[in-house]
C-alpha cells in the first residue's frame, strides 16, 4: 500500500519510510529518521535526530521524538533514539536521544502504551508491554523492565531501575530501585508488597508465588537491609529453587542507588 502524506508535512530527503505510513498535517520528519511499515503519525509531530522507529506504531499529535538531550555534556554527537513495534504514544510525548557518556541511545521496546505528557530522558531504556499513565517523567539513564505499570504524575530520578512486573502508584517520587514484581508508591517511594496479580497473569504457579511472597515478607521484617539479607547464604537456602527469589536477589545485589525502603 502507498503512503499517505499530508501536503503540509515536511519529509526530508534522507528520511527512510516504509510502506503504508500515514503522516498528518504539519509534521516534520528529519533526514536521519527511519520509520517502519504501517505507522500512523498524526499532525504536528516532530521526529528528528538519528531515530529508528519500528512497525505499526501510532504517534499522536504534538509529540517530539529524537530531540537533543537535556544534558550539558552533549555537544551535538550523533546519538540515537530507537523505538520498537506496536507502540502507542499519546499527545505531547517527548523522547530525547542518548548521550556519549552512557549507551548513546534512548530505547523504547514493543507493545508499550505511553499516555499523554510522558517524558523519556536521555539514555533511558524501557522494556516491552510497559504502561505509563499521564505525566510520567523519566530522568536520564533510567531503566524500566518488561510489563511495568507506572501511575500518572510519577517522577523517576536518574539511574533508577524498575524491575520487570513492578507496579508503581500514581504521584510517586522514585529515587531508589524497585525489585521485580514489587508494588510501591509515595514521595519518596516505599515498597508496599508483591504484584500478585501481575505474577498470575504471567502464568506463575501458586506455590512459586506463595514462596516468593513469603521471602519478601521475611526480608521486610528482618533487621538487615535487603542487600545484607540476600548476602546471608543461610537465609537464602530455603529459596534456592525459586526463580523469582533468585532474580530479585540479583536485582538487589546489582543495585547502584539502593533499594526503596519498605512501607
Amino acid at each position: 500500500m502507498s503512503n499517505v502524506i499530508h501536503e503540509t508535512a515536511i519529509i526530508h530527503d534522507g528520511a527512510k519510510l516504509g510502506n503504508n505510513i500515514k503522516v498528518g498535517a504539519y509534521s516534520i520528519i528529519g533526514p536521519n529518521v527511519v520509520i517502519g511499515d504501517d505507522c500512523d503519525i498524526k499532525a504536528h509531530v516532530i521526529i528528528e535526530g538519528h531515530t529508528t522507529i519500528g512497525t505499526n506504531n501510532k504517534i499522536f499529535q504534538f509529540c517530539s521524538i529524537g530531540a537533543e538531550p537535556q544534558d550539558t555534556s552533549y555537544k551535538g554527537e550523533p546519538t540515537e533514539v530507537e523505538i520498537g513495534n506496536n507502540n502507542v504514544l499519546r499527545e505531547y510525548i517527548s523522547i530525547h536521544r542518548g548521550t556519549m557518556k552512557d549507551r548513546k541511545k534512548t530505547s523504547l521496546g514493543n507493545d508499550c502504551l505511553l499516555m499523554a505528557h510522558v517524558h523519556l530522558g536521555h539514555d533511558a531504556v524501557v522494556g516491552n508491554n510497559v504502561i505509563m499513565a499521564n505525566s510520567v517523567n523519566l530522568a536520564g539513564h533510567v531503566k524500566i523492565g518488561d510489563r511495568v505499570i507506572i501511575g500518572g504524575g510519577t517522577n523517576i530520578s536518574q539511574f533508577c531501575s524498575l524491575g520487570r512486573g513492578s507496579y508503581l502508584g500514581g504521584a510517586s517520587a522514585i529515587d531508589r530501585d524497585i525489585p521485580i514484581f514489587c508494588t510501591g508508591y509515595g514521595n519518596r517511594v516505599r515498597l508496599k508488597g508483591i504484584n500478585i496479580i501481575g505474577l498470575r497473569r504471567q502464568g506463575y504457579e501458586k506455590p512459586i508465588i506463595s514462596e516468593f511472597v513469603d521471602f519478601y515478607r521475611t526480608m521486610e521484617s528482618s533487621v538487615l537491609s535487603p542487600r545484607a539479607y540476600v548476602d546471608h547464604e543461610e537465609l537464602m537456602t530455603d529459596y534456592k529453587d525459586n526463580p523469582l527469589v533468585q532474580e530479585m536477589r540479583d536485582d538487589i545485589r546489582k543495585s547502584e542507588v539502593g533499594i526503596a525502603p519498605f512501607i
